[in-house]
């Protein structure tokens, strides 16, 4: 077996199991069984867990990532600093659909792993992020904050985590929500037309009004 097929079976496994159990609650070997490997495997290319949980984030930020920065130079490039709330948040929704790309649920289960993240305790985490693509979320939030001059920056701060936690929810549970609009309304949406109805929700949350700026 290749090296690199060993490195992508290892991180498909790891990304179901840490989303469908956990980061505690799956063991390294749960999840060489699954991949059919053994475990010094694990230890020779990654070294430890907190290493693998971070290259099975990789998996999914770089390609959004990617996707967004390219989004946000052809925006500035055509608009310049005149970028539109909704024309950012457009850009930030439809780069999820990079991650779509490489196989059917995916999407649905980086943000499960996302929800984890929060909820478990992975302050590696938080530190490879911003380390590896710490630029791009500053990207993003300048061209926010500009978009949204007169927000409070603490208000700003909520607004944006509430506009994640909608979007992790909706998301992660997207099948389950799917199913009982189909059981209550007989009606069918599909992720792409979700995010497109979650473009307007998440403007709503940032969006400036007259209680954002007061203090």
């Amino acid at each position: 077996m290749a090296q690199s097929d060993t490195v992508t079976r290892i991180v498909d496994a790891a990304a179901v199991l840490f989303s469908e159990r956990g980061f505690a609650e799956t063991s390294l070997r749960t999840i060489t069984s699954t991949a059919d490997v053994n475990l010094a495997a694990v230890n020779y290319h990654f070294g430890s867990k907190k290493v693998l949980i971070q290259a099975v984030f990789a998996r999914y930020l770089t390609p959004f990532c990617e996707a967004l920065g390219q989004s946000l130079t052809e925006l500035q490039e055509q608009h310049g600093e005149s970028i539109t709330l909704s024309q950012l948040l457009d850009s930030l929704f439809h780069s999820l659909l990079s991650i779509q790309a490489s196989g059917e649920g995916e999407i649905q289960r980086f943000m499960r792993l996302l929800g984890l993240a929060f909820t478990q305790s992975q302050a590696h985490l938080r530190r490879f992020m911003m380390q590896e693509y710490g630029q791009f979320y500053a990207r993003f939030i300048e061209l926010l904050s500009i978009a949204a001059p007169k927000m409070d920056p603490v208000a700003f701060y909520w607004r944006l985590y509430f506009m994640l936690g909608a979007t992790v929810f909706t998301l992660s549970s997207f099948e389950s929500i799917k199913a009982i609009l189909k059981e209550d309304f007989d009606k069918d949406t599909s992720l792409h037309q979700a995010i497109e109805l979650l473009i307007p929700a998440a403007r709503g949350l940032i969006a400036v009004d007259d209680t954002a700026t007061q203090g």
